[in-house]
């Protein structure tokens, strides 16, 4: 393990320097629990009009989860886990389903859908087929969910055709667009370096090369998300795959290898109009949340590295960013620096009034209250694994790795979580995983006046899978989740 983390975090920043089916028809239709139908608008569309009919949908009850064995000892291919969360049904908290991928070394990561609530109305589909990237192969995988319980291959795009078509690798976030067509950012070049681009596929899910037009000023890539109505994209930056692959290692933060800022794009012409230098408190900004309310400047972003949680507007004429959180550092036994808490993974609920984001070294997860968006108040925290010794057992097992992906059902009640971040950073900071597998849980949430309570009887133990103990990552509902849906 190579543990790193200053004194506090302006500290740790200066060394480094030097040195994360029900058929949704709309609220006009009936909904039913998943089932297979040969009929593909019927089974399939599981989109919303607005983001209220979303809040008002039936309860998620089967999840996504791509299980990972690419950089462990297991030699099987990655796949895709469906998890029954029907509380009802005699499968409750069981993976239902695995579809194993056509190659070994994958390394499935993020994956989104080929159709979302921008595309109401608008097409046949809907959310029906899964985009499912490999970050180290940069395969992706298209997976037909028409039968919801046990997905099926469709179609598969080979790296070679991507790195012809656009010069570039390892995707990342996957978000559909109101065209019909599928954007995918990518973190690198064709040979792994930086800055990286965004990749569209179109709806039969051929490669159509870049999206952006002038990308200007940005030396990274990382993840992004989209707000039509104020013309605007956002992205953010991690690091080049031939970096992050690596490992974490101080001497790369000296050497500016990761990244520090943030890039506000003009949406239809697709180029950067405005980047933020978040500085030495915002290193690593990683997952960045728009509000759903697709007519709000509003967002946040979670710095990984520095420990901070920024909030992000458009008062006047320009973008503006503030750091509204921070995580102090904590001294620990075996550990040469206090230890960050490392903020991997943010999450915001569909009404906008709750934050939350996962602390992967500390161990925690936190809930905010963010209704006034730059005053945030700390309404929610549940220990689980972590470094810092307030980790737990669940079901006589001890919880290797700490919150890492997390995913908010549609009303904002349950929050469910696994514990991976990356291959290569989990064998470096958490090498017993590679033995343990990793965990899914269930938070339950208190969404009037805030607070959360780990569901103690709800456990899914990637530990003792099949083929041996898989690394889980994100996390998707067949009938949209916090993270899915955009609308136009």
């Amino acid at each position: 393990m190579l543990p790193f983390g200053p004194q506090d975090r302006r500290q740790f920043i200066k060394q480094t320097a030097a040195t994360t089916i029900l058929t949704s028809l709309g609220p006009t239709h009936a909904i039913g629990k998943l089932h297979r139908s040969d009929d593909a608008p019927e089974c399939c569309d599981r989109t919303y009009a607005t983001v209220a009919a979303a809040i008002k949908a039936p309860p998620e009850t089967i999840a996504y989860v791509p299980a990972i064995y690419a950089g462990s000892n297991v030699k099987q291919p990655d796949y895709l886990a469906t998890i029954d969360l029907d509380s009802s049904s005699k499968t409750y908290g069981q993976v239902i389903h695995r579809l194993p991928m056509p190659n070994i070394g994958d390394e499935l990561h993020h994956f989104g859908w080929n159709s979302c609530s921008s595309c109401h109305g608008k097409d046949k589909v809907g959310r029906r087929f899964i985009v499912l990237p490999g970050i180290s192969s940069s395969r992706i995988h298209i997976v037909d969910t028409i039968d919801p319980r046990a997905p099926k291959m469709h179609k598969v795009i080979e790296p070679e055709t991507i790195k012809l078509k656009t010069g570039l690798s390892a995707p990342h976030t996957v978000h559909c667009l109101s065209t019909g067509e599928i954007m995918i950012s990518m973190l690198g070049n064709a040979d792994g370096e930086g800055p990286g681009g965004f990749m569209l596929l179109d709806q039969k899910f051929d490669v159509k090369g870049r999206w952006e037009k002038d990308a200007t000023g940005m030396q990274f890539n990382y993840d992004f998300w989209y707000q039509p109505r104020l013309n605007s994209m956002v992205s953010s930056e991690w690091g080049a795959p031939n970096t992050v692959s690596q490992g974490f290692k101080l001497e790369h933060v000296a050497e500016g290898k990761y990244g520090r800022r943030l890039h506000f794009w003009d949406w239809e012409n697709r180029k950067i109009v405005q980047s933020i230098d978040l500085g030495e408190e915002g290193l690593i900004p990683l997952e960045v949340r728009f509000h759903h309310d697709p007519s709000s400047t509003h967002g946040f972003v979670g710095a990984a590295l520095s420990s901070t949680i920024w909030h992000w507007h458009k008062p006047g004429d320009k973008w503006e960013a503030k750091q509204i959180i921070g995580v102090d550092s904590v001294p620990t036994d075996g550990w040469p620096f206090p230890v960050p808490g490392l903020i991997t993974d943010v999450v915001l609920s569909m009404d906008d009034r709750f934050l939350y984001f996962s602390n992967w070294l500390h161990g925690d997860l936190r809930q905010y209250n963010v209704s006034d968006p730059v005053n945030p108040k700390l309404t929610g925290q549940v220990w689980l694994g972590g470094v810092i010794g307030k980790g737990r057992e669940l079901n006589g097992k001890n919880l290797t790795g700490g919150p890492q992906m997390l995913q908010l059902s549609l009303d904002g009640k349950r929050l469910y979580l696994t514990n991976s971040l990356y291959g290569p950073w989990d064998n470096q900071f958490y090498p017993d995983m590679a033995q343990t597998g990793s965990y899914f849980l269930k938070i339950d949430c208190d969404t009037d006046k805030g607070g959360m309570t780990l569901d103690e009887k709800f456990f899914v133990d990637f530990g003792v899978e099949p083929n041996g103990p898989a690394r889980a990552h994100e996390i998707r509902f067949a009938t949209g989740d916090s993270t899915s849906d955009i609308w136009s």
